[in-house]
């Protein structure tokens, strides 16, 4: 007969006490309303909820944690609600993404510091689901989550738009004389219908399905609309299995496998997902010990087809992803290139989940032998202007630029590309390379997305629709373009993006995987002994930020966040 024994509940270091230490866990809590007997040794969950009017993506999450706690109380749990910094793309300055990393601390020590014994994250908009995966995986408990879901789809004048992608459209109509401001205007209301993440295949998309390719969501978490009623189900289900996991020690550990990070990168090639991908599951990796690089973005997923045809890279919207079948949908698709034997957190692998899965609207979701775009995964660039590496999402690029040399015009940060974009005297033509410095994690500082650059009007008016763009800075999931991002190292650490200067001649090869800066190395050596680094914050979390993020190749994590720290419970605060 085994002698194994489960660990005891982390819950019952607090309630299952005497004396004054169990008064005090017990009694504050019992302000709430809570009888006695629900600390009767029944697992705590912790429902952490990134609910913000400020973060309208996820603004349906305090009637979303209602249906969690539903679940969690029908399985014999005891649900206890926490917030999390909300990190809001649509209004954060200078970007969401300078506090990814801080929101992951406030999630990771939230949970540590507490009678928690499982987590459900609710996370929705683009940062908050890295922050809290990324938090969570640093205490690896058991862990479920359910993302908040996309909008319904934008309609204006009869066509539909796409939260992000339709912006930067109407926006370059408005910059080419095309379109009035007036009717841009009126286009905003008509593109957020309501509550939720971006319609497109925007980052928040992205991340969403990446979760449920990980296993780390039930199925069908990916693409249910916000105000669907079957994703307030699904929150409701994973309330009463996160009981369950915590009774099995289902931990992210155990589902967060290097498999798992594979499925979900050639996932990502199979749906067009966001660049922002890569950089935050470097990053999640990194708090676990998973070996993952940049180099297996490429080696992984590269090759595979996009079959999704989806915004920014297609035509539909989330809403017809879901009704045509969602993320199992196109898993199915790709199942010979999937390690079906990964685990999942309902207990069943990736294989049985997606076994039967049906597609109901091929147009949406192309089949493997007739790819809506060929070989759409992410690549990895490298050369002397990125030996870190450098991304490009090919089927977001126009094919006649994906082999290129062309003339720098260069920006040394945000503000001069903003002074001198529109001027009619700028010297560049279709043929030109943009180029942006000082836009990475300590540059910016945050590495907002700007590096999908809008064109100069002059060009707009002619017909041009794109350019190659190069930059050290991330770009929105719903932008698309030629645009070549996270060159690191970063122009502010000193790589060789800092050296470029107006006139240089630059090749791209996306083919070859060659990012190369047409300069004599003796010139670059003259130019590097002349550089001088660009000041750095003077305190509060921006100084604390730039002086230990690492670079985008290792996922913009802080160097002192590698590993986690697990789930150990601290000494009495009394």
């Amino acid at each position: 007969m085994s002698d194994f024994r489960k660990p005891p509940l982390r819950s019952r270091q607090w309630f299952g006490r005497d004396g004054k230490q169990g008064f005090y866990y017990r009694s504050w809590l019992k302000g709430l309303g809570l009888p006695h007997d629900l600390f009767d040794g029944r697992p705590v969950i912790g429902i952490c909820n990134t609910w913000s009017e400020l973060t309208p993506c996820n603004s349906s999450f305090r009637e979303l944690a209602e249906h969690v706690k539903r679940g969690v109380y029908e399985a014999g749990g005891l649900p206890l609600e926490f917030p999390a910094m909300s990190l809001g793309e649509t209004q954060m300055r200078p970007t969401a993404m300078l506090f990814r990393n801080l929101a992951s601390m406030d999630v990771e020590e939230s949970i540590r510091a507490n009678p928690i014994d499982g987590v459900v994250l609710l996370m929705g908009c683009d940062k908050t689901t890295p922050s809290l995966l990324m938090g969570a995986a640093s205490v690896d408990l058991p862990t479920i989550g359910v993302s908040g879901g996309p909008s319904l789809s934008g309609h204006w004048r009869g066509r539909p738009v796409g939260s992000g992608t339709g912006v930067i459209e109407m926006s370059e109509m408005v910059r080419a004389g095309t379109l009035s401001q007036d009717e841009f205007t009126e286009a905003e209301a008509c593109m957020q219908r309501s509550k939720g993440s971006c319609m497109t295949m925007g980052t928040a998309s992205t991340m969403a399905s990446m979760v449920e390719a990980m296993g780390m969501s039930l199925p069908e978490n990916a693409a249910i609309p916000a105000v669907d009623s079957r994703r307030f189900r699904l929150a409701h289900l994973s309330g009463r299995r996160i009981v369950e996991m915590v009774r099995e020690d289902l931990r992210m550990s155990k589902v967060l496998t290097r498999a798992a990070f594979a499925n979900a990168i050639r996932a990502n090639a199979a749906i067009g997902g966001s660049t922002n991908a890569v950089i935050h599951l470097l990053a999640i990796a990194g708090r676990l010990g998973v070996p993952l690089t940049l180099d297996d973005w490429d080696a992984l997923g590269s090759r595979l087809p996009c079959l999704l045809n989806l915004k920014p890279s297609g035509e539909y919207l989330m809403e017809d992803f879901y009704y045509a079948g969602g993320l199992p949908a196109v898993l199915r698709q790709i199942a010979a290139h999937l390690d079906l034997d990964a685990a999942t957190v309902n207990g069943r692998t990736l294989g049985q989940n997606i076994a039967d899965a049906p597609c109901w609207n091929h147009e949406v979701i192309r089949p493997l032998g007739d790819p809506f775009k060929a070989e759409a995964g992410i690549a990895v660039l490298r050369g002397n202007l990125a030996p870190d590496g450098a991304v490009i999402k090919p089927s977001a690029a126009s094919p006649h630029l994906l082999r290129h040399r062309g003339r720098a015009v260069v920006f040394e940060d945000i503000e001069d590309f903003k002074a001198r974009i529109d001027d009619e005297a700028l010297d560049i033509d279709e043929s030109c390379v943009m180029v942006l410095k000082h836009c990475g994690p300590r540059g910016y500082p945050g590495m907002a997305e700007v590096g999908n650059m809008p064109l100069p009007p002059k060009l707009l008016r002619r017909g041009v629709t794109d350019l190659v763009r190069i930059s050290d800075a991330r770009m929105s999931g719903t932008a698309y373009g030629t645009v070549v991002l996270h060159v690191s190292p970063e122009a502010a650490a000193g790589g060789p993006l800092a050296l470029v200067r107006e006139g240089d001649f630059i090749e791209l090869d996306v083919p070859g995987r060659r990012l190369h800066l047409d300069v004599p190395d003796a010139e670059l050596a003259r130019r590097r002994a002349a550089w001088a680094p660009p000041p750095a914050p003077a305190r509060g979390w921006a100084k604390l930020y730039v002086d230990h993020v690492q670079q985008a190749h290792l996922g913009a994590d802080l160097d002192f966040l590698a590993g986690g720290s697990g789930d150990a419970v601290a000494r009495d605060s009394h």
